[in-house]
């Protein structure tokens, strides 16, 4: 046996009820655990015979055992009802506590290149010798294992302390974590916003980030549950937004910047990228075409009184090299990795910057039956 029943009870608390985000062992949801051959069997403690998180517990807890332990594991799993209370678990320590600035990479529509260009300046931010880690937090969208060639690797967890810690896979001498590492890359990931809120949590408050200099964070577009869980979870120093130049995409950037500038969310805007910006064919290497419109960033960006950090070109490199899990922010002698190069240090003053003239950005804090507050 490959395993033992410390190892199956540090991968069961990998599996989170939706309702608390605590692990399985740690409610205390795991008895009569019994490892036998290749066999696992154990009961599923639920406080009622009507609980409507049991069946995906259950099925959640069959494929975590078989993901982490062994495909070909026989898992037994019978539902036991009672009132289970916590097992009392160390604290968790604060989230990407030896992070010095979160940077979240957001869009206020899909298909503009969002995950594209939080790749490309991971590595290029990277490339400057900074410590680098990269969050895919497009938790129904995860392209960032592709883009880097790992769709393949799986995390190692530990238990330090009580606490079971995901270890990032590190590539190209960043440390990565995907919800991409735990789901069928074939298949649909059909949540519900509290299931993949609870996702997104796990990754930060588990994940061991260590010291970096930056997280990117890749978020998913638009605005929802999933960047209320960020702001709530982490004290985000600033946000890029990602936008292309037509009119739809620029209103919908519009309210992604007006959402993290609300009064009780407060998170500064980096600047905007204009992504898709002109098309330059390569037999005419002096011609500029704007496909989508021209100057729409730069005009948005002067409207609302911030950075336009870079305007990406369509370039075909660009694409194929994010197909093939080779970032062209890897070439520092393309024309494109150039360009990459170019926005990390945009980013990297404006973000200097930020830290030097504006407060530490507070953790926004919901309280019931009142709106948004903050705290440290």
């Amino acid at each position: 046996m490959k395993y033992n029943t410390d190892k199956v009870l540090e991968t069961l608390n990998l599996v989170k009820h939706p309702e608390t985000g605590k692990g399985l062992v740690e409610l205390g949801m795991v008895e009569n655990l019994v490892l036998e051959g290749n066999k696992i069997s154990f009961d599923l403690v639920v406080k009622s015979g009507k609980d409507p998180f049991a069946k995906s517990l259950v099925k959640a807890a069959d494929r975590t055992l078989k993901f982490y332990l062994d495909e070909d594991i026989e898992v037994e799993i019978k539902e036991k009802v009672k009132q289970f209370e916590s097992v009392k678990f160390k604290a968790p320590s604060k989230p990407l506590s030896g992070v010095k600035n979160i940077i979240a990479v957001s869009s206020g529509k899909g298909g503009v290149g969002k995950s594209t260009v939080a790749a490309n300046l991971a590595v290029a931010i990277a490339r400057t010798g900074a410590k680098v880690g990269l969050l895919d937090a497009d938790i129904w969208g995860p392209s960032i294992p592709t883009m880097f060639g790992i769709e393949n690797a799986r995390p190692v967890a530990t238990q330090e302390g009580g606490k079971t810690l995901i270890h990032p896979v590190e590539k190209f001498g960043i440390k990565v974590l995907s919800v991409g590492f735990f789901v069928d890359p074939d298949k649909a990931l059909i949540w519900r916003g509290s299931m993949a809120s609870n996702a997104l949590g796990q990754l930060m408050n588990d994940g061991a980030w260590g010291e970096l200099d930056y997280v990117i964070l890749d978020m998913p577009p638009g605005t929802g549950d999933i960047h209320l869980t960020l702001v709530q979870t982490l004290a985000v120093t600033g946000v890029i937004i990602v936008s292309t130049p037509q009119k739809v995409a620029l209103g919908d950037a519009r309210k992604g910047v007006s959402m993290y500038q609300q009064k009780d969310i407060n998170v500064p805007i980096l600047g905007l990228v204009e992504n898709m910006a002109y098309f330059t064919p390569a037999e005419c290497p002096d011609n500029k075409y704007y496909l989508f419109g021209k100057d729409g960033c730069k005009n948005l960006a002067a409207e609302l009184n911030v950075p336009l950090l870079a305007e990406i070109p369509i370039v075909q490199s660009i694409m194929d090299a994010g197909d093939k899990g080779h970032p062209i922010a890897l070439d520092e002698n393309d024309p494109m990795g150039k360009a990459f190069s170019a926005l990390a240090q945009a980013a990297i003053d404006r973000i200097e910057w930020r830290n030097r003239e504006l407060d530490p950005t507070k953790k926004v804090e919901i309280k019931e039956g009142a709106g948004c507050s903050t705290d440290k």
